[in-house]
């Protein structure tokens, strides 16, 4: 489904996630870091006292925790949620939701944590994005209290996942935010393409980004009046959405999406971090856009124009192309499609390969999704024991997840007999019951981005079409990005990077539109490299590295 950033999560991990090797002090031992001594007496008010993996969480008396509460225009929040009332009887927990819109849901949860009105359960956190929080102190190192997470250790042994774990560690040697756990990686996000259209054509499904502009230029031939690819997602978030991420990956500098690294990525050619918005690699995935751009094949309003109108050229006919995922594909486009054309087919295509060849292009170099961070005045709760518990459960157990993901046996699904799951008849989720009366996400509230995420790939494939199944085929054939090497800010570090990076962002995101539109020519690329390198670049690539050597030199 689309969650604004769930696809950033999957790209690089962050300049700002300091990382630090596993040691027995300092809350950064292992995969259980909770305190020594630390036996939460004034806090275990409502908590199992047997809780395990496996164990159905049924706090011992009626409590309730805030939550932040991403609220998705698709399935927008309803009290009487067979979610809310089914949560209540099987935990006896019932959330207190602070809704805030999708397109707000980042400033707002900056703005309310800075202010400390930030409710004690904050989800939607994607690696990276709790950075800015670590120094103030205002949201906890989680790391310490997942002795009281049964399930999440559990599949951190399970799936080998310490590695992407220690990721998340900050230079203090903990971690600040519960991450979505998957299995295995996975790629969503790509590009939607007219088939039927391709097939009047004579055309294939393009393989690579050049079949994709020759594909292009053979619809516009076809429909001289339109652009053939209009693209959505270009102003939330980040300047660039979602095709600057796995365009970018593609070309081997991410955008986009893909900034969740401060812009910093791993050359492991060099062995050094490099500046990505400065990259020759950069300069030539803007320059194939620009190309789209001149030759009218895009759409140059795809990085300002808001979603409807993009979904609204798709569906009148005047763009063929757009970017999408799984559920946004079966969800927003091919409905409306349908009704306008009932002989259109749009169809989701594997990643176009770019110049680093096959990749897992647009996902992460981890398996970590995003998660969830905790209000620090949640740890003086008399309750804490308990909400670590129900978080545990909520999100990692294996019932919690499939809870979230599919609802209630018997009401909106049931198990054949290999335990394969089904949807009731009466009820449909990303097409998988046309035509049924009701929706799994929008009447019950279930496979809800805020509470569904993560788990076993069994799990994830299990709402898959067909479509999709082979999509993911083709993916996870793939080969996966490395992990960028550890290199820990200082608090000190952090503060000074903040300041620069900043400025170097909001320039580069600048100049990129501006490079793509024809506002700016390609014969200034040196020109703007050196005012980035004015704008304190230079200075930061060289924190970051040195960061990185002292660790290396530290700890090998």
């Amino acid at each position: 489904m689309y969650e604004i950033n769930r696809r950033q999560a999957m790209v690089a991990v962050g300049a700002f996630l300091a990382l630090a090797a596993c040691s027995t002090e300092g809350g950064s031992g292992g995969s259980g870091d909770a305190k020594k001594g630390d036996d939460f007496s004034a806090n275990r008010e409502g908590a199992m006292s047997d809780y395990a993996v496996g164990k159905q969480f049924k706090a011992a008396a009626p409590l309730s925790f805030s939550i932040l509460y991403n609220n998705h225009p698709f399935y927008p929040i309803k009290n009487d949620w067979l979610f809310w009332s089914e949560l209540s009887k099987r935990t006896n927990v019932t959330l207190q939701p602070s809704v805030v819109p999708l397109s707000d849901y980042e400033n707002k949860r900056s703005l309310m944590i800075g202010a400390g009105d930030a409710p004690m359960i904050i989800p939607k956190t994607y690696p990276g994005q709790e950075t800015p929080f670590v120094a103030s102190g205002a949201v906890l190192p989680v790391s310490d209290y997942i002795d009281l997470m049964p399930n999440f250790k559990e599949k951190i042994a399970k799936w080998n996942l310490q590695p992407d774990l220690d990721t998340l560690r900050q230079s203090d040697g903990r971690f600040y935010v519960l991450p979505g756990l998957h299995e295995d990686y996975w790629v969503d996000y790509t590009l939607a393409i007219r088939a039927d259209v391709l097939d009047k054509l004579n055309l294939q499904v393009p393989q690579t980004w050049d079949d994709v502009h020759s594909v292009l230029k053979a619809i516009k031939e076809e429909h001289p009046d339109s652009y053939p690819f209009s693209d959505r997602w270009g102003t939330i978030s980040t300047t660039g959405g979602a095709l600057m991420n796995y365009l970018g990956t593609a070309y081997g500098a991410p955008w986009g999406w893909g900034y969740t690294s401060g812009g910093v990525i791993w050359d492991s050619t060099a062995q050094k971090f490099v500046y990505a918005g400065a990259m020759d690699q950069f300069k030539q995935a803007l320059q194939f856009l620009n190309t789209l751009v001149t030759e009218k094949l895009l759409d140059p309003e795809s990085f300002t124009q808001k979603d409807e109108q993009a979904i609204q050229k798709l569906v009148s006919g005047n763009s063929f192309a757009i970017s999408t995922n799984a559920q946004t594909l079966v969800n927003e486009y091919r409905p409306p499609l349908k009704k306008a054309d009932p002989k259109a087919r749009l169809v989701k295509i594997p990643v176009p390969i770019g110049p680093l060849g096959p990749i897992k292009a647009g996902s992460n170099t981890t398996r970590l999704e995003n998660g969830i961070m905790i209000s620090k005045k949640a740890r003086d709760s008399k309750n804490f024991v308990a909400m670590m518990q129900f978080i545990d459960w909520l999100w990692y157990s294996d019932e919690g997840q499939v809870f979230a993901k599919w609802g209630v046996e018997g009401t909106t699904y049931t198990k054949d007999a290999a335990g394969k799951f089904q949807l009731a008849k009466d009820v449909d989720f990303v097409g998988l019951n046309p035509g049924a009366p009701k929706h799994l996400q929008k009447d019950f509230g279930f496979s809800n981005g805020v509470f569904a995420y993560g788990g076993s790939t069994e799990l994830l494939q299990s709402t898959f079409s067909e479509e999709e199944i082979e999509f993911q085929k083709t993916m996870n054939a793939r080969k996966a990005l490395p992990v960028a090497p550890p290199h820990p800010l200082s608090d000190e570090e952090r503060e000074q990077a903040s300041l620069w990076e900043t400025p170097l962002k909001d320039h580069v995101s600048q100049n990129m539109l501006n490079f793509i539109l024809g506002k700016r020519s390609f014969d200034e690329w040196d020109a703007y490299v050196k005012e980035l390198e004015a704008k304190n670049m230079t200075s930061y690539i060289n924190l970051v590295n040195g960061a990185y050597e002292r660790y290396k030199k530290e700890h090998g």
